[in-house]
């Protein structure tokens, strides 16, 4: 039988701006070759410093606008609009594409889980750099080589519910592309791409939960004979993107 093994790394603190988030990682659990590392964006980006005091934004014409329109705090929406390229639908939120490229409620921006009613915490700037010096890290620290996967859960079209999906991928693959294989009954696949990295990410939520101060899990068992990619890879081009 194959396994797969899912392990919550418990008892990390409060992680602030400046943490050494590798350090603490590696305090409380230990790593195996090719391990597959799951941490939740918003201590990454609470390490790096991604936070905005509601106090200190000034709402513009275009927020106060979007206030008025889903009686929301014009600040938020402020910082909402200062994360996107653009506002694809607003019904009781702001549906954007974020300067990243993800389509998300909100551009990513949330206060659940932050110390203070008056902070909020942004995505990383760059999921995929942040994954990467995070892997380096790792492996440096602890002699083996493991994969990283920076995810935060997002609401799916044609679905109800969110799911875990990975914004950051460093060291592993991604994607595992089988199109041009043949199935198992020799019909050659035209199609076939799997989002690896978002399964992963999605295993992991399982011990991971939102309420649980779990914010990492360990992998553990998967492997694939793939090349790497990036998070970046996952995001559907716009030519291909029948939704836009």
């Amino acid at each position: 039988m194959r396994r797969l093994e899912v392990l919550g790394v418990e008892g990390l603190p409060e992680v602030l701006p400046g943490d050494d988030l590798a350090g603490l990682i590696l305090a409380r659990c230990s790593l195996q070759e090719r391990d597959v590392v799951v941490v939740a964006q918003k201590v990454v980006s609470k390490a790096e410093g991604r936070l905005r005091h509601l106090p200190e934004v000034r709402p513009g014409p275009e927020a106060l606008d979007y206030a008025r329109q889903l009686a929301g705090d014009a600040r938020l929406l402020q910082v909402i609009l200062d994360e996107s390229v653009r506002v694809v639908r607003a019904e009781r939120v702001l549906i954007v594409e974020t300067k990243h490229g993800f389509v998300c409620a909100n551009a990513g921006v949330d206060h659940s889980n932050v110390p203070g009613e008056e902070t909020v915490v942004l995505l990383p700037e760059d999921s995929d750099r942040s994954a990467a010096e995070l892997c380096l890290r790792l492996c440096q620290a602890s002699g083996v080589r493991v994969g990283v996967i920076v995810a935060d859960t997002f609401g799916r079209a044609w679905r109800m519910g969110i799911a875990n999906v990975a914004l950051g991928v460093a060291g592993l693959p991604g994607l595992i592309d089988h199109r041009g294989k043949p199935d198992d009954f020799g019909h050659e696949l035209q199609a076939t791409v799997i989002a690896v990295a978002d399964e992963l990410a999605g295993a992991a939520e399982l011990v991971m939960g939102k309420t649980d101060r779990i914010p990492v899990a360990i992998v553990r068992g998967w492997r694939a004979d793939a090349p790497d990619n990036t998070g970046r890879d996952l995001i559907r081009p716009a030519e291909l993107d029948l939704f836009r």
